[in-house]
C-alpha cells in the first residue's frame, strides 16, 4: 500500500484481502473517489483519520475488518461522522438521516492510531490473523484478488486475466509470496494509469523483450 504515496492522482484503489493494517499512505491521494478495503487487518477506526482530508472520496468498502467490531450501528455511525461526504459505505447507500444521526451516535476521530511495530507485507502472526486464516480458504483469497485485479484491468481497457493463469502458483510458494505477487501486479496496473502514450509504449517494449526471454528459456529447458 506504500505505493499510494507516489500516486496522488489515483481515483480508484482496490486492496481487498491484502493483510493491510495501516492507511497512512492514502492521505496523499487527493483525487481518490473509491476505496475498497474489505477483509484486511485494519484493527482501529482511528485509521479513518488518514481519509478525512480526501475531498473526493465517495465510496468506501471497509466491512469484514477487525475495526468494524461487534456493533454495526456504532461502526457505521462513526465512519459517517468522520467521512460525511461518502455516498456509499460497504455497498450500501448513505442517507441524509444517517448523516444526521451520525453526529449523535458516531465518535469523532481527531488523532491517528498509535504506531504499531509491524512490517509491510506479511505481519507477525496474531490470534486474530490466525483465526482469519482458518476461515479464509486459499481459493477464496485468489477469487478476491482476481476480481480486484480484473476490475483495474477493465478500467484500463485491458482484457481480464483468466483464472487458470492468475492462480498458477508453485505449490512451494507461501501465502505471503502469493500475496506479494498479487500486490506487485496490482501496483503495476495502477501505475500504468499515470502514464502517457510514450510511457505505455516503453512498457509494451519492455514487456515484449521479457516475454521473449522467458519463452527462449522455456524452449531451452525443454
Amino acid at each position: 500500500i506504500s505505493i499510494c504515496r507516489d500516486l496522488p492522482n489515483i481515483e480508484v484503489i482496490t486492496f481487498s484481502v491484502n493483510g493491510i493494517s495501516d492507511l497512512e499512505p492514502l492521505n496523499q491521494c487527493q483525487n481518490l473517489s473509491e476505496l475498497y478495503l474489505r477483509k484486511n487487518n485494519i484493527t482501529s477506526l482511528n485509521e479513518l483519520f488518514y481519509l478525512k482530508n480526501l475531498p473526493r472520496l465517495r465510496v468506501l468498502w471497509l466491512s469484514e475488518n477487525p475495526c468494524c467490531g461487534s456493533d454495526p450501528h456504532r461502526y457505521r455511525m462513526t465512519v459517517l461522522r468522520n467521512l460525511p461526504s461518502l455516498q456509499k459505505l460497504d455497498n450500501q447507500a448513505v442517507t441524509e438521516e444517517e448523516l444526521s444521526q451520525a453526529l449523535v451516535d458516531g465518535e469523532e476521530i481527531t488523532a491517528p492510531p498509535a504506531r504499531r511495530s509491524t512490517e509491510n507485507g506479511c505481519p507477525e502472526s496474531t490470534e486474530s490473523s490466525a483465526a482469519e486464516s482458518t476461515t479464509e480458504t486459499e481459493s477464496e483469497l485468489l477469487n478476491f484478488s482476481l476480481e480486484e485485479t480484473n476490475k483495474i484491468r477493465e478500467e484500463l481497457g485491458m482484457k481480464p486475466v483468466p483464472r487458470d493463469k492468475f492462480s498458477s502458483f508453485s505449490p512451494r510458494e507461501t501465502d505471503c509470496n502469493r500475496k506479494k505477487r498479487n500486490n506487485v501486479l496490482n501496483a503495476i496496473l495502477l501505475l500504468m494509469k499515470e502514464l502517457d502514450a510514450e510511457g505505455l509504449e516503453i512498457i509494451q517494449q519492455t514487456v515484449g523483450r521479457r516475454l521473449q526471454a522467458f519463452r527462449k528459456k522455456e524452449l531451452q529447458e525443454e
